[in-house]
């Protein structure tokens, strides 16, 4: 690769093409160095914290609810009002932003959907660059094209979905950008592009430049967001307020921090979103060391139950005082072909859940498939007829910090074990390619799947977990069972799929996150290193 200096202290790390020219104008990456320059230390600073709490957790420390934020759970306040556009958001469709899969989302007939940077999408460089320009295609009218493999004419319906965007979480870097000797950060380049090619024409046509943030673990990291949306709209000559987040509380420590959250970003926030399986990953990370939260297998965490359960009541209770909407979780099942049987079965899933959530007041929910999308929108049509919950208070929900961290009753089988395998390497594997929204075994999957199952092996391995026939999990058992199941898994997609993949690196990376001494905080961090 080479390096091109695109400005004074900026250069690019990737060769030139496709729209990369158009996206990354000298206007643009003006606008992405100022934001890194006045944001970036704080937030290395705030990702430094997370370690320094990480310390007192290992060491047996139990998350709790803060004490000096008290006044802020206690006091009598509410967020700006929700816009127009987004008080109706009951079926949400999430998936990674190539072309096809816009246009596909935008007309499934959701109410929104979410194209997404983050867990979705690979980060390689093309695919971040070819995202952005599908986005400002989208408000430029030019989003219709014919797939050029099969001629098939792909054309944006009347009323699309109201479009929201998901940048890369604090964590992780865009290393193909580096301003004054740093690796940009991905969230600011991702939200940075975004609202620098397409704020002022999509609120041209009335519509609300709109953010789900992710993986957030501090009400210190929601007031950076704020300080970067403010600082964002005075540089675009946009009113204060106009661009409007909803946070997704997929993290443990984000969890006993809702309140907060909330009242940091009063200004720009519409809502809470219950990250269902990046939260069970969070769960595991943080208090992994912990012999007392030694999980059972991953069916067995349910959101019915034990912690899953209390922190999605509590977020309703939380969101619905402060007249802020609390999301549903994603449903990841898709269409079973050939299998009528197995796809009732998948399907009856999803309407239970959907009507659970509906129930217990959520404002809305997702899905991975639009074929899930009449579904969803059903059970919300008949169990909430108008536009959403906020009136729905849930003044009976009294959750405690013990209950927020309640673990889960059930068996670790090895057939747990080696799912988590076969299911994390194949992930892996796709991702390393390019793609970040990956079909196995009938579900949807993304990376906080892959991030689940190598958590959770990880966690059995350390703790020495015993299976339900009495047998300890241990490094041998490990690497036998990855050896079989990867045997399976080249049976299933075929030797020549399997050998020319890479499937190498996958179960390298995946055998050495899992066997390390201490636990890595993403896998997409090692991975990243391994793509373009």
């Amino acid at each position: 690769m080479t390096a091109l200096s695109a400005a004074a202290g900026i250069k690019i790390r990737a060769e030139p093409g496709g729209r990369q020219a158009e996206i990354l104008n000298a206007d643009a990456l003006a606008f992405l160095a100022d934001l890194h320059r006045r944001f970036n230390r704080e937030r290395l600073e705030l990702l430094a914290r997370r370690a320094e709490r990480q310390k007192l957790l290992d060491a047996g420390q139990l998350p709790d609810f803060l004490p000096e934020t008290k006044s802020v759970r206690d006091g009598d306040w509410k967020v700006a009002p929700i816009p127009e556009d987004l008080l109706d958001r009951r079926v949400e469709i999430t998936g990674p932003v190539d072309r096809k899969m816009i246009v596909n989302a935008l007309n499934s007939g959701a109410t929104v959907f979410m194209a997404d940077f983050e867990d979705a999408t690979s980060p390689m460089f093309a695919n971040m660059i070819e995202g952005q320009a599908n986005l400002k295609d989208r408000w430029a009218g030019s989003i219709d094209f014919t797939d050029p493999a099969t001629g098939k004419v792909y054309a944006l319906k009347s009323n699309p979905a109201v479009l929201m965007v998901r940048p890369r979480g604090w964590h992780l870097p865009e290393r193909h950008v580096v301003i004054d000797g740093e690796e940009m950060s991905g969230s600011l380049f991702d939200f940075g592009l975004y609202v620098f090619h397409c704020a002022k024409t999509q609120m041209a046509e009335g519509a609300t430049p709109a953010f789900y943030l992710p993986k957030l673990e501090s009400r210190l990291e929601a007031r950076l967001w704020n300080e970067v949306f403010s600082h964002a709209e005075r540089a675009l000559g946009v009113g204060p307020g106009s661009f409007k987040a909803t946070v997704l509380i997929e993290t443990l420590p984000a969890a006993f921090e809702m309140d907060e959250i909330l009242h940091e970003l009063r200004d720009h926030i519409v809502g809470l979103n219950c990250g269902r399986w990046d939260y069970i990953f969070s769960f595991i990370k943080r208090l992994g060391k912990n012999r007392a939260f030694l999980t059972p297998d991953r069916s067995a965490m349910t959101m019915g139950k034990a912690f899953l359960n209390a922190y999605s009541l509590l977020l309703i209770k939380t969101c619905h005082r402060r007249g802020a909407f609390a999301m549903g979780g994603m449903a990841a099942q898709i269409p079973v072909k050939g299998d009528a049987h197995a796809n009732d079965e998948a399907f009856t899933k999803v309407r239970a859940d959907k009507e659970r959530e509906a129930s217990a007041g959520h404002d809305g929910t997702w899905v991975a498939h639009p074929d899930l999308v009449p579904i969803a929108k059903e059970v919300f049509d008949r169990l909430m007829p108008q536009a959403n919950q906020l009136s729905v208070m849930r003044e009976d929900v009294r959750v405690t910090a013990a209950e927020m961290i309640e673990i889960h009753q059930g068996k670790r089988t090895e057939d747990g074990l080696r799912e988590n395998l076969r299911v994390g390497v194949q992930y892996i594997e796709a991702w390393l390619r390019g793609r970040g929204a990956v079909p196995i075994y009938n579900l949807m999957e993304d990376a906080a799947t892959a991030e689940i199952s190598r958590a959770q092996v990880w966690q059995w391995l350390h703790l020495k977990a015993k299976l339900d026939d009495g047998r300890e999990v241990t490094p041998a058992m490990f690497r036998d069972a990855l050896a079989g199941e990867m045997e399976r898994v080249r049976g299933e997609v075929g030797a020549a799929a399997f050998d020319g993949g890479r499937f190498k690196e996958a179960i390298a990376l995946f055998s050495d996150m899992s066997l390390a001494d201490e636990f890595e905080e993403f896998l997409t961090l090692p991975a990243y290193r391994l793509i373009d």
